[in-house]
């Protein structure tokens, strides 16, 4: 899969930069982030934060499609918007937003414009958008970015205090536009 540059209004979705791993950095250490995308054990340094950006930057598998996202005027690091899971027509999406991005819609617009993409390019039929019940936020994501709920995941994952948590499923189709 090739890697894309999607604008979506004031923001710019593109690929990931070894450039980014320091913005990473800071990202995967906010409470928040640490909470809901968890990176596993140990500490997060410089290393951590410079192979998550490789990983995410890799598309030659196929299986997903991770871009940063970016302010369009000055380029600087909001957050995080992937596909995963691609196959058979399927994909989960996720994303984050730097603590100084919230509050702006900047997931919810990141969100609509990737998914756009994934049906009209990718030519996906189902997107799965999961996220914990504790998070109302992702829940305002998935809601503004037109992903209906579709139920609730009793204890599906376990997030980054290590406990497991209820997931709500929202999910979009192709159809749905």
């Amino acid at each position: 899969m090739e890697h894309v540059e999607l604008a979506a209004d004031d923001l710019l979705l593109r690929p990931w930069r070894e450039a980014d791993a320091r913005a990473v950095l800071d990202a995967l250490r906010d409470p928040a982030i640490a909470q809901w995308n968890p990176q596993g054990d140990g500490p997060i340094d410089d290393e951590v934060a410079l192979l998550w950006v490789r990983r995410r930057a890799d598309w030659s598998a196929g299986d997903h499609a991770s871009l940063a996202v970016a302010a369009g005027d000055d380029g600087k690091l909001l957050g995080s918007v992937s596909l995963h899971h691609i196959r058979h027509g399927d994909a989960s999406i996720g994303y984050w937003t730097m603590p100084a991005a919230r509050g702006r819609q900047v997931a919810t617009r990141a969100v609509v414009r990737l998914t756009a993409w994934a049906f009209d390019t990718l030519r996906l039929h189902r997107i799965e958008l999961c996220h914990a019940v504790a998070n109302p936020a992702s829940c305002r994501v998935a809601d503004r970015a037109g992903y209906p709920a579709e139920g609730t995941l009793r204890e599906s994952y376990r997030y980054g205090d290590g406990r497991r948590y209820d997931e709500h499923l929202h999910a979009r189709l192709s159809t749905d536009r």
